[in-house]
């Protein structure tokens, strides 16, 4: 089962880094689908950032940069893959 949590604002190519905007809590250690037109992403959060220090927690409303294994887009939706 999926729950959206966010959406992709920014992506930075060069060193694999989306930008997130949530619109509900997100932990490291979390499995996440980022779905989009020609993207299909499915990873663990393994690390999270916000305003470049390491966080283990965010909330909705917050804006954080996560590492992603593939290439993604603006606008792309980030969804929560639970149980």
């Amino acid at each position: 089962m999926e729950k959206q949590v966010g959406s992709i604002t920014h992506f930075y190519k060069k060193i694999g880094v989306a930008i997130v905007e949530l619109s509900d809590s997100l932990l490291v250690g979390d499995t996440i689908h980022i779905s989009g037109h020609t993207t299909d992403v499915t990873q663990k959060v393994d690390s999270m950032q916000m305003e470049h220090q390491n966080i283990e927690k965010a909330e909705k409303g917050q804006v954080v940069g996560l590492r992603v294994n593939d290439e993604v887009r603006v606008k792309d939706l980030v969804f929560k893959v639970t149980d």
